[in-house]
């Protein structure tokens, strides 16, 4: 079987983590601290902040910002339901804006016509690996003097104008063990703001600075040495990771091109693509993947319903129309894309691809 996605763990790992489960040290201890400033280093921000999640990551920047009852954050209805429960942790509203129909990231143009008085922030998601167009997004939260958080957490490396995301705003990264990179779970808040990093520490370790001492609510939202050792040796490989990922990306989009009923990917000029998933519009898109399931080849649908037509949303009363992100749902289909596929996986996937529209 060809998976979907495969987490790529091996014996630098494994050394680490014993390392630190020698020391004694395993919970939040000087690892955490290691990686946060190695990952903030890398992303080109001030500052880091480790957590358990990128769940976490992403509810934390909110409440660092202030964020709550009576604000509105917009949003991407293209995503996994994290990036909205987030800001329904806050006591804050989700407003849902339309995507771009080729990239899957929320439209710039959608964002205006959904701002009003109680618009507090703007949460793009960075989707697939493709950065969302952060130009045209700072313009318009500089204009309307509202927050930017991103929702990076399926884009560690990519970029915008030269700029990594997660650099723009107040960033938000998941290592869950699908992502390109791992802790085996785990999650970082990445930020030029000292104030907002240091609230953010605050608030995943029970709202204190000194032990004992808890000045503000806050959760237990921390990562252990154990996460964090795995995620420095991970961030060393990242840009490898990355590299075999890219060139997947070209032999998968030169294989299918030409085949009538794909769309293959594609990367706007000044952007970088990390290739979190490789993702095609696919005709007869369920038919495709079943057809592919029997040729021992994983495929993902990412994701099959928005999120503002979720049970949970529509029992909050969501009745948004979003005619992209709803016709996206229906033809997405994500196929392996991850580093340790082989040459023959490659040419496997394509041959298949081609064979189910050719057959008729």
């Amino acid at each position: 079987m060809i998976p979907i996605a495969k987490p790529m763990l091996g014996k630098e790992e494994i050394d680490a983590v014993t390392e630190v489960l020698s020391s004694g040290m395993i919970a939040q201890g000087p690892k955490v601290e290691e990686f946060e400033l190695a990952f903030s280093e890398y992303t080109g921000c001030e500052y880091a902040a480790a957590v358990s999640s990128g769940t976490a990551a992403l509810h934390i920047a909110l409440l660092a910002h202030g964020i709550g009852k009576g604000d509105e954050v917009i949003t991407s209805p293209f995503s996994f339901i994290a990036t909205a429960n987030s800001i329904l942790y806050t006591g804050a509203k989700p407003v849902f804006a339309d995507i771009e129909s080729d990239t899957y990231n929320i439209d710039p143009e959608r964002i205006q016509e959904k701002i009003t008085p109680k618009t507090r922030a703007i949460m793009p998601v960075h989707l697939y690996g493709h950065s969302a167009d952060m130009k045209a997004i700072m313009e318009i939260a500089d204009d309307n003097n509202l927050i930017v958080i991103e929702d990076a957490c399926q884009s560690h490396g990519a970029e915008c104008l030269g700029k990594k995301v997660g650099s723009f705003g107040t960033g938000a990264f998941s290592f869950y063990p699908t992502k390109n990179m791992t802790t085996s779970e785990g999650g970082m808040l990445t930020t030029d703001d000292k104030e907002i990093a240091e609230k953010a520490k605050m608030i995943r370790a029970h709202g204190s600075k000194v032990r004992y001492m808890h000045e503000i609510l806050g959760f237990n939202l921390r990562m252990t040495d154990i996460a964090a050792v795995i995620g420095l040796v991970q961030l060393g490989k990242l840009d490898r990771f990355t590299a075999a990922r890219q060139k997947n990306a070209e032999i998968l989009s030169a294989g299918l091109k030409g085949i009538a009923g794909i769309v293959s990917p594609v990367t706007k000029t000044n952007c970088t693509h990390v290739f979190h998933q490789y993702t095609v519009r696919a005709e007869k898109r369920d038919q495709l993947a079943a057809f592919l399931k029997e040729k021992e080849i994983g495929t993902g649908v990412y994701y099959p319903i928005p999120i503002h037509k979720q049970p949970i949303y529509r029992e909050l009363e969501y009745r948004d129309f979003l005619p992209v992100s709803e016709k996206a749902a229906e033809e997405v289909l994500s196929l392996p894309i991850h580093p340790t596929l082989s040459s023959d996986d490659l040419q496997e996937i394509v041959k298949a691809t081609r064979e189910f529209y050719l057959r008729d």
